[in-house]
C-alpha cells in the first residue's frame, strides 16, 4: 500500500525538499552530503523500504559527515518502525 505512495513521492522529490526536511530536524547539510543523500534516496529507496540496506548504510557512513549519518540513521530507524507497527 505505502510502496506506490513512496514511489510517487520519490519521483518528484527535489534536493531542496531534503534540505528543508533536514533543517526541520536540526541538521545542516553540506552540498556534498545533500548530493549523496539525494542520490541514495533516488536510487536505493526500495531497498531501504523493503530490503536490507546494510551495504548502503555502510557506504553512507563513509561518505557523510558523522553527525549527519548518525541523524539520518536515527530518522530512518524511527520511520521504518512507524511503518512496521
Amino acid at each position: 500500500m505505502y510502496e506506490k505512495i513512496i514511489e510517487n513521492y520519490i519521483q518528484t522529490i527535489q534536493k531542496e525538499d531534503i534540505k528543508k526536511f533536514a533543517q526541520q530536524k536540526g541538521v545542516e547539510l553540506s552540498d556534498a552530503d545533500l548530493e549523496t543523500i539525494y542520490f541514495y534516496l533516488k536510487n536505493y529507496w526500495k531497498n531501504f523500504y523493503q530490503g536490507d540496506p546494510t551495504v548502503q548504510l555502510k557506504e553512507l557512513e563513509q561518505k557523510l559527515d558523522p553527525y549527519v549519518f548518525a541523524k539520518l540513521k536515527q530518522l530512518y530507524i524511527e520511520t521504518k518502525n512507524k511503518f512496521l507497527s
